[in-house]
């Protein structure tokens, strides 16, 4: 059985400090729903508050209907994974998986079959008369998940699981749990500050940053048509270009004039665009050396990142603005070089002083 998961108006305090404020969430039966932001803005908190480790001050967390933030932890019919793995040492890996079920008394011969199934799932059958002092980070993690996997919860909620392993047993663990959230039906809650943990696993995301919710949606709709500010500089390695920039309307889309004195034609209808001062985003990708075409305007490059597959130009625009270019791979372009550069106007992202943002209206361009 799976679970769809309502939270209402949901409010955390502790003493005068607001943790979490008024925030409001429904997560699909069956969804991998991972909650992504920095320190410090509440998603951690919000998972335990649905697992019952933290207490709800305002507003209402249910389950199917039924409402479960009244309920003890035990009864919410919820398994949580740890970033510690705590795991009992003494014991082998068999009798940590098996240790919630026997407490609460279902049958031996139910366990051995749920502990060898899940065992199964994460390839670790041939540790399970190990102990935990004889395996490896990752191993460990893997039984961690596989004691929450035997309890066969309504839901499942990670809380930064991969954070305390290094760097290839990271990826290597990432691409185990998108193959196990496969295998397994369930409603699952990944809490990451790790972009790249949530664009790899989510089936939606929510972008969190100080005590509210900045977006909800699909990896690629948080990519390509950040909600805010915030979000398009949160998501995305490298972060989003910004520049400021005057409007003005040519064909009732924007024209932005960039810091250079250099101007832009978007596809961002300049109707619901308000006057103030705005950023023009783009990411990199959407910049390209003009490699003998026509260029926008010219940057020198001061720094050159080598990423294999591309190459990444940290350009200084005239005025002294920023802009980081995308290359291919085996990039010719030399430190100090003055570069054209051609920005794709219909990829732009237009944000004001508050943050918002405006987009094109073609959900394929980003």
């Amino acid at each position: 059985m799976t679970a769809n998961i309502e939270i209402q108006n949901v409010s955390k305090r502790y003493g005068a400090v607001t943790v979490l404020d008024g925030l409001s969430l429904s997560i699909k039966a069956n969804e991998f729903m991972v909650f992504l932001g920095p320190s410090g803005c509440g998603k951690s908190t919000l998972l335990r508050m649905i697992a019952g480790l933290e207490s709800v001050d305002e507003g209402a967390i249910s389950i199917n209907g039924q409402r479960i933030d009244t309920l003890p932890p035990g009864q919410r019919d919820i398994a949580m994974v740890f970033q510690s793995y705590a795991l009992y040492p003494h014991m082998t890996i068999a009798d940590n998986m098996a240790f919630g079920l026997r407490n609460i008394n279902v049958a031996r011969d139910v366990i051995a079959a749920r502990v060898a199934e899940a065992a199964r799932m994460l390839e670790i059958g041939h540790l399970l008369e190990r102990k935990p002092g004889q395996l490896s980070g990752g191993q460990r993690q893997r039984v961690a998940i596989g004691r929450a996997i035997v309890k066969e919860p309504k839901a499942f909620l990670f809380d930064e699981p991969l954070s305390n392993l290094d760097a290839a047993l990271r990826v290597r663990t990432r691409v185990e749990l998108a193959q196990l959230r496969n295998r397994v039906q369930s409603t699952m809650i990944f809490v990451t500050h790790d972009q790249i943990e949530a664009m790899t696993l989510a089936d939606r995301i929510v972008v969190m940053n100080n005590r509210k919710i900045e977006q909800i949606g699909s990896p690629m709709e948080i990519y390509s048509r950040p909600a805010s500010r915030f979000v398009a500089t949160f998501v995305g390695s490298p972060t989003m270009n910004f520049l400021d920039v005057s409007l003005s309307e040519r064909n009732g889309f924007i024209s932005a004039t960039l810091p250079d004195g250099t101007k832009l034609q978007t596809a961002i209808r300049a109707s619901g665009v308000k006057s103030g001062p705005h950023s023009l985003g783009i990411r990199a990708e959407a910049v390209k050396p003009a490699n003998g075409a026509i260029p926008i305007t010219t940057g020198k490059v001061d720094v050159l990142e080598r990423l294999g597959d591309r190459t990444l130009l940290y350009t200084r625009l005239k005025d002294g603005s920023t802009v980081v270019a995308e290359d291919i791979g085996n990039s010719r372009v030399a430190i100090g070089e003055e570069v054209g550069l051609i920005l794709d106007g219909s990829r732009t992202h237009l944000f004001d002083a508050e943050g918002r943002a405006w987009h094109n209206e073609e959900p394929g361009h980003g």
